[in-house]
């Protein structure tokens, strides 16, 4: 018989450890199959934050470097550096990206670093207790905004892809979900794309992708992706938002 699912080799024996309902684990496969599909699990170097997205170097089957909060880009940025023959990514949380590291995101853009970079973004702090992060929503309940965040004193949400295409280095910039089999599909390109714009070292790729945290939201698997679908989704501009100029594009 056919095989008509395999296990994609970007993926190491070890079993995923995430909360029912979690979307981790859908990302992870879409960047391991992209990776396999290039061919690049031999060549490639992944950079781990800290927190719920860092279990990702014990999933992932190519060489992993562990970073500190809010470092990965830095880190990456030295990796590719140092070692311009291997596709470089980092693959961090919405609080690792957008709060501590934010800096380092922008200023690679800047730099036009030839890395890329999976932002999951789920509206929370997942792993440390589920603090408001910079893109926790109005009125969103966390841990540090329990009756809601407020914009009066709290800011509004920061929706980061949307800030990096307006940096000139910043040559693919796409922002995708995983809440269904369409979203599913189109966040594979996405994410395919934007090695691809590694490879052709057109500049820094950036691939936000919507994703639940059932734990922290307070709410069953289920409540979680209706929740994204009316909350997240409405909020956090989806799409392609620049592609490289070489086919014609900038801010979409």
């Amino acid at each position: 018989m056919k095989p008509i699912f395999t296990k994609t080799a970007g993926l190491t024996e070890r079993p995923f450890h995430y909360c029912p309902g979690c979307t981790h684990g859908i990302i992870h496969r879409l960047i391991a199959e992209v990776l396999e599909e290039l061919n690049l699990i031999e060549k490639s170097i992944g950079i781990a934050p800290v927190g719920c997205a860092g279990f990702c170097e014990t999933y992932f089957a190519c060489d992993m470097i562990g970073a500190a909060h809010g470092r990965a880009v830095a880190v990456a940025t030295g990796a590719k550096r140092g070692r311009p023959d291997r596709v470089v990514f980092t693959y961090q949380g919405d609080g690792d990206g957008a709060s501590i590291g934010l800096a380092e995101t922008i200023s690679a853009a800047a730099r036009g670093e030839k890395i890329t970079s999976i932002f999951v973004n789920n509206a929370i702090y997942g792993m440390t207790g589920g603090q408001m992060a910079p893109t926790s929503l109005i009125g969103q309940k966390t841990a540090t905004s329990p009756y809601g965040r407020e914009a009066a004193t709290m800011g509004f949400p920061l929706d980061l892809p949307k800030v990096l295409t307006q940096v000139k280095g910043a040559a693919y910039v796409a922002s995708v979900s995983v809440d269904t089999p369409q979203a599913i599909q189109k966040a594979k390109k996405a994410i395919k794309k934007a090695f691809q714009v590694q490879l052709d070292g057109l500049g820094y790729s950036f691939v936000s992708i919507l994703s639940t945290c059932p734990t922290n939201w307070g709410v069953n698997p289920v409540e979680a992706l209706e929740w994204l679908q009316t909350k997240m989704k409405p909020y956090f501009a989806l799409g392609e938002l620049k592609i490289p100029a070489t086919e014609g594009g900038g801010e979409a």
